[in-house]
């Protein structure tokens, strides 16, 4: 049986890492690049991100992203980097999906910049497509992770803490969907059935979380950059990432897809929604309630939501929930990688059970 496990080819973090991009450019052979920035880290960090160009005298583009990883925002970029070296993907999980996109398209190497640590897209070989609505479109399995992932932690502590949430909602997901896979032989998103080694990064993800979440998320509210806050950066970036991909998704992350076509979900961030999919599939699980009540106390311990209240969506109907749970089971979802057969029906059950046991 074939297993498969994959990396970003660097991995790097501290403080003060954005003003080294040209550096990482030139540690690739290349002498310019292509920078897709969000809008407002484009505003709040234009100097940061030029400067090293500048001393290192190196040309550069910068476009800012305009708000939707879609197929016609990744062809708008692609357009216009087609004569550029190197691909830079600067903020959010979307942000850098599309710019990993645009690099594959177009056959170049990729540099991957996040501002938060908030989702476990970073490191992956995937880009996740959306229509331009914000409803889920498909997953982009892509033939290489980026070659460089770059984390400004001193950028990160001044994120928005419901980022850092978010991120541990994403990353909380990691062990119990590697955890399915393991036991269902799944072939998982690096082509193989996963590996110790990233069934032991998921683990060491899952630990991680419980053990140094609620600090680093006191550290991002009062401004601090410690050790904690530092493990839970590494924690929802890289250990998720990898765990992730090559340990497999099955059940929470097949609930947040189903549930991007609920309009009302629509404002929260794709951790958030998650997290709600990952004690929906704890539920699904049938294990016991003291321990889903343990990690729905987790949840609200560092604001994650833990009710369909939560979600917008406190008036939903059976068969309004049924909606989602079928987009849930399609066959090109990773429902299927569960260990056992679930319908649409088994979704919403799973789904009202999480929601009950929070709201006790």
């Amino acid at each position: 049986m074939r297993k498969k496990i994959c990396a970003p080819g660097s991995y790097i973090q501290g403080p003060g890492e954005l003003k080294e991009l040209a550096t990482q450019v030139k540690g690739l052979s290349k002498d310019n690049a292509y920078m897709i920035v969000d809008a407002f880290i484009e505003k709040t960090y234009h100097d940061e991100i030029v400067s090293s160009f500048e001393t290192e005298d190196m040309a550069y583009k910068l476009q800012v992203f305009g708000g939707e990883c879609s197929m016609s925002e990744i062809k708008r970029h692609q357009e216009v980097a087609k004569d550029q070296a190197v691909i830079i993907g600067i903020g959010g999980g979307k942000t850098l999906d599309c710019a990993k996109a645009v690099a594959y398209y177009l056959e170049k190497p990729v540099i991957i910049v996040p501002t938060a640590a908030s989702t476990d897209a970073p490191c992956s070989r995937l880009s996740v497509i959306y229509k331009d609505n914000g409803e889920f479109d498909r997953y982009l399995p892509l033939p290489s992770n980026p070659d460089v992932v770059l984390m400004d932690s001193e950028v990160i502590v001044k994120a928005p803490v419901k980022f850092l949430a978010a991120g541990i909602g994403d990353a909380l997901a990691t062990y119990f969907e590697a955890e399915a896979c393991r036991q269902s032989g799944a072939i998982t998103l690096s082509g193989g059935v996963g590996t110790k080694s990233a069934y032991a990064l998921a683990k060491l993800c899952n630990d991680t979380l419980l053990e140094k979440g609620k600090d680093a998320i006191q550290a991002v509210k009062d401004g601090v950059l410690n050790e904690a806050l530092e493990e839970v950066i590494e924690a929802n970036t890289y250990l998720s990432g990898i765990g992730f991909e090559s340990g497999g998704l099955a059940a929470a992350h097949a609930i947040h897809n189903g549930m991007t076509v609920l309009e009302e979900t629509h404002a929260f961030l794709h951790g958030e929604k998650v997290a709600f999919g990952t004690l929906t599939q704890l539920a699904l699980e049938n294990r016991d309630d003291k321990e889903i009540k343990y990690y729905i106390d987790f949840c609200k311990a560092v604001g994650l939501p833990t009710t369909l209240e939560d979600l917008g969506l406190k008036d939903a109907t059976d068969e309004y929930l049924l909606e989602a749970a079928k987009e849930t089971c399609k066959e090109d979802d990773t429902m299927g990688n569960m260990p056992f057969a679930v319908s649409p029906e088994d979704i919403v059950k799973a789904m009202r059970k999480a929601d009950a046991l929070a709201r006790q």
